[in-house]
């Protein structure tokens, strides 16, 4: 059975939640609606007017999430980054400080390419809204599309496909490789991600509003763990740029559990900090979790030297209990566009003014540094696939480069520096096998409710909103019972998870 034939059945199964929006949650670094639906067939518009996917007919747009969004702008561009970069109307990424051919070169990742280590061999998953087939993720098995466990899945129209916009901005980040590109003599005028080479796992959670709930994330780190071999991937980083503001301690908090499994698995898992500002107090959950790879967002100010680089406003600084452990660029940065996607209708200031090709899109959030990190971790683990997450952490911390001038301890470690890190994982000795032990993980038995923090996905024809202990299909949710098989990497039993059938149990083609 195919994956998206599963995706149907789990319609059926379930009539309560069909079809969905979300309240006050989404996507880190995303002006994400306040109200939108996540429809998997025509409704009928609640009073909230909720807009519809943005894959088939979006409409007006909602007020973004205040503790989401970053401000209302999509990309911000306030050190007028296209103006420096066009001459008589025509976009050059060669001088934008945001595109990813200077965030390349600026973090070492060109001089990786140079030495052979491009991601390849390594697959990254990307827990977002989508991954969709534009130019620069076209190549042959470059994207292999997981269980569309969104409530976009239900229909064949909109399964798999990125409505939103967000997954495949942060896939190009992370992968993007533009056809007959020589990663060893890199040009600026083709598009390359930080692993150029890597392949992508597309686990669709995210609706074309962006709408996800905690529960649809759990089970795409769940499918991972157990499904992280399957057809000729080798999945070893996880791209998780979601967040909640979870109200119980990450002890006992399931999606901390589920990161921390993921984990214990070798996988890789590097998480968004949070967009709510440098003097926020914590980390958005899982980020706050300590035993995963937690990522902040550094800013250019402007100017083409680091020395007077800072930790973006918007960055969550959290405390000394849980900082981000590294920061990366996140500001303004260049990736790849899903016309007619909902941030690209709704965002028109991220458009690259002189982009002749009308590709790119700009972005700015932890979101997208958590990108970069995702793909500097693809070319670490090219270099030496022996590295276990902890190494993996470890070296990415011990060689960060701290900011100076504008030093805070909301940089964590310092910005992530992909020539030193490779210089440590060559030398032998330099990596050590044991990294500090865990003093304590989490139970996973807390709150499903909890977890959320008061982000609710609500059925705009009926009023029902998904609370309690409720999974995104209606089932009971028994935390002891997942925790413990979680643990045990049978969360998934063929296509079913939680009680529910919601994937296929084998592939068509790389689907």
């Amino acid at each position: 059975m195919s994956a998206r034939r599963g995706a149907r059945t789990r319609a059926r199964s379930r009539t309560a939640l069909a079809v969905a929006a979300v309240v006050g949650a989404g996507l880190v670094g995303t002006a994400v609606p306040a109200t939108a639906t996540a429809s998997a067939r025509p409704a009928k518009p609640a009073a909230s007017k909720p807009s519809k996917p943005a894959s088939t007919k979006p409409a007006k747009p909602a007020k973004p999430a205040k503790h989401r969004s970053l401000a209302a702008k999509w990309g911000d561009d306030s050190t007028d980054e296209t103006s420096r970069a066009t001459t008589h109307g025509v976009w050059s990424a060669k001088h934008d400080l945001g595109s990813m051919w200077s965030l390349t070169r600026s973090i070492g990742a060109q001089d990786a390419w140079h030495h052979g280590y491009t991601g390849k061999g390594v697959t990254v998953a990307v827990i977002d809204t989508g991954i969709a087939p534009v130019d620069g993720l076209r190549g042959q098995h470059k994207v292999v599309d997981g269980p569309d466990l969104s409530y976009d899945g239900q229909t064949s129209g909109t399964a798999y496909v990125d409505g939103f916009g967000h997954g495949t901005h942060l896939a190009g980040i992370v992968a993007g490789e533009d056809a007959g590109l020589d990663a060893r003599k890199p040009s600026p005028t083709e598009f390359a991600g930080v692993a150029p080479d890597a392949q992508l796992l597309n686990l669709k959670v995210g609706a074309g509003d962006g709408g996800v709930d905690v529960s649809q994330v759990i089970a795409a780190l769940d499918w991972v763990v157990a499904h992280r071999d399957d057809h000729g991937m080798n999945v070893r980083v996880v791209t998780l740029a979601y967040g909640t503001q979870s109200v119980q301690p990450w002890q006992v908090d399931p999606l901390a559990e589920a990161v921390e499994n993921a984990w214990d698995h070798g996988l890789v898992v590097v998480t968004a900090a949070g967009n709510d500002g440098v003097a926020t107090p914590r980390l958005l959950m899982p980020a706050a979790d300590p035993h995963v790879l937690a990522v902040g967002a550094v800013t250019h100010q402007g100017t083409p030297g680091t020395g007077d680089d800072a930790v973006a406003a918007f960055s969550n600084g959290g405390s000394d209990d849980r900082r981000p452990d590294v920061v990366a660029p996140g500001k303004s940065v260049v990736s790849l566009r899903v016309p007619g996607s909902y941030v690209d209708l709704t965002h028109p200031e991220g458009l690259v003014t002189g982009d002749a090709s009308r590709r790119f899109l700009r972005g700015s959030g932890t979101s997208q540094a958590t990108a970069v990190v995702s793909g500097v971790v693809a070319l670490l683990l090219d270099a030496d696939p022996s590295l276990t997450p902890d190494q993996v952490k470890r070296v990415l911390r011990t060689t960060a480069a701290p900011l100076h001038r504008f030093a805070t301890p909301a940089m964590g470690a310092g910005v992530v520096d992909v020539g030193q890190a490779l210089a440590a994982v060559e030398r032998p000795g330099r990596v050590t096998a044991a990294v500090t032990a865990r003093t304590a993980r989490s139970t996973g038995t807390g709150s499903l409710e909890a977890s959320r923090g008061g982000a609710h996905i609500v059925d705009p024809m009926s009023g029902d909103v998904l609370t309690g202990e409720t999974d995104f299909v209606g089932g009971h949710w028994d935390g002891s019972a997942w925790a413990r098989a979680s643990a045990a990497g049978t969360a998934w039993d063929g296509g079913t998870w939680n009680g529910d059938l919601l994937a296929g149990t084998g592939w068509d083609g790389d689907t």
